[in-house]
């Protein structure tokens, strides 16, 4: 990736990836994004981002992550556009570039953008202005950052801060997950004690994703005294057919039950970024049972998104400047 992220100062242009992303930055978004999370929910602090316009660039479609981006922009007292790609003029064979070259001669500095394609919002982010920040929400099966922060930040809200004393679970759909690459990359940032791996061989990914990480068929045993269940949602609209037998099959000896979660340490947290596909990848009662973590997830991600954008745009700058 040509476009750089991190200034010469230590500050953030772009958040792209957050493989690489310096420890010091990648903390002081966690830090900035905990002290935002009374804003966050009642109201925000609508001066840091007075004057300025975001643009929520969406290639393709997304419920939480858009939402979760405009209510962040607004907290701040940012003008907020929305883009979808599937009523502008990219249907009538506009490119992404041309796209964003005309929102940006309109004012807009910030872009959140979603895209299908794997790097195409560092293409994106290597056309824009000098002035112009891009944070990349989604692209292919690349990346998710702003969700890897936010997982980071509820994990450490149950846990603490030191990462070297967890055994992190992560289940399911890891080849076609995005999510799960960000989270890896954060993982290893922060020092992760054992990350552990667990799904069908057909939906691993078959290059150098999972170095390092404890990787295995059994659910029941990998459930050991883990602290941490991260499940992943079954992606069937990226996937092939006949990557899992059926449906059934895969909840069957992947899905997380009540019964197998008892396996994990007592007080271990389970997360999961969903959309959930409820009695697949997940039971009801683990979703909405007390050792739960996903609707915390979700609160979490508006004042990472606060924290990201004060970050790129915010006149301080202070979430990353030394």
């Amino acid at each position: 990736m040509s476009a750089r992220q991190v200034d010469d100062q230590g500050r953030l242009r772009h958040l792209l990836t957050l493989d690489g992303l310096p420890r010091d930055v990648l903390l002081r978004l966690l830090d900035r994004a905990h002290a935002l999370q009374a804003q966050a929910l009642a109201g925000g602090s609508r001066e840091i981002l007075a004057g300025k316009a975001v643009c929520t660039l969406f290639f393709e479609p997304s419920t939480r992550t858009r939402s979760s981006f405009q209510l962040a922009a607004t907290r701040l007292g940012a003008d907020v556009l929305n883009f979808d790609a599937s009523t502008s003029s990219t249907s009538k064979g506009e490119t992404a570039i041309d796209t964003l070259r005309n929102i940006e001669a309109m004012g807009v500095r910030g872009f959140v953008v979603r895209h299908q394609v794997d790097g195409a919002v560092a293409v994106l982010a290597e056309s824009a202005d000098a002035g112009t920040a891009l944070i990349n929400a989604g692209d292919g099966r690349s990346a998710h950052p702003t969700q890897g922060l936010l997982d980071m930040l509820t994990i450490r809200q149950a846990k603490g801060g030191d990462f070297s004393a967890l055994k992190i679970l992560m289940v399911g759909d890891v080849r076609h997950s995005r999510v799960a690459r960000s989270d890896l990359h954060a993982l290893r940032t922060l020092g992760a004690g054992e990350v552990r791996i667990c799904g069908p061989r057909t939906l691993l990914p078959s290059d150098d994703t999972l170095q390092g990480c404890v990787v295995g068929e059994d659910l029941d045993a990998a459930l050991g005294g883990a602290d941490v269940v991260m499940m992943l949602r079954l992606q069937r609209e990226r996937m092939q057919e006949g990557l899992i037998s059926s449906i059934d099959d895969y909840h069957r000896d992947f899905g997380l039950t009540a019964e197998r979660l008892r396996r994990a340490a007592a007080d271990a947290v389970v997360l999961h970024p969903g959309p959930m596909n409820r009695g697949v990848e997940i039971d009801d009662d683990v979703a909405d049972g007390p050792q739960s973590l996903i609707l915390k997830q979700v609160a979490n991600g508006v004042a990472v998104r606060m924290a990201v954008l004060e970050a790129l745009l915010g006149d301080d700058r202070r979430a990353t400047a030394h």
